[in-house]
């Protein structure tokens, strides 16, 4: 039997069930289902959208949040690009002085070529940090390896990272 004729036998039965009722319990049914589309209606149709829009607010804000800081990247990274190129020498003195100042004992710099690199031993987060940002925006130089462990004290970072210097 095809899905068509299923079909036409379903339908057929329906009714006969339907008018074998009484006036009071087809009222109680078509209720019963009216009160099933609704909820199904609810569940699938409305509910999502609103929980979405409940959602939305925050969400846009966090977005906005991210597209800001994004813009202040990019700005940082316009702002890099725009400064004018430095000589070799001019970048080793400001990589060699911004070791010093913010790695102190704890950095140790070593250059070959154009690569330099810094052993840290027992370096602070946040000094680590401030010296990348000083090296990356006066040294020009750019982090190419780092190989970086917390070490078992928890005083600091211990390893290494490698920096390729501006080109002549």
């Amino acid at each position: 039997m095809s899905a068509a004729g299923r079909l036409q036998q379903f339908r057929a039965q329906a009714s006969a069930i339907w008018a074998g009722m009484a006036a009071r319990e087809r009222s109680l049914v078509a209720m019963a289902a009216l009160v099933v589309a609704l909820a199904l209606l609810w569940w699938v149709g409305i509910a999502p959208a609103l929980a979405t829009l409940r959602s939305a607010e925050a969400q846009r804000h966090v977005l906005d949040t991210q597209l800001q800081n994004m813009r202040a990247l990019a700005a940082q990274a316009q702002a890099l690009q725009a400064l004018p190129r430095s000589k070799p020498d001019e970048s080793l003195i400001a990589l060699e002085s911004s070791v010093k100042q913010y790695l102190g004992p704890g950095g140790t710099l070593a250059v070959v070529g154009e690569r330099a690199t810094v052993a840290l031993k027992g370096v602070s987060g946040g000094a680590l940090a401030l010296w990348l940002g000083a090296a990356r925006s006066n040294a020009r130089a750019l982090p190419v390896e780092a190989r970086l462990v917390l070490n078992n004290a928890r005083t600091g970072w211990d390893g290494s990272v490698v920096l390729a210097l501006p080109a002549p």
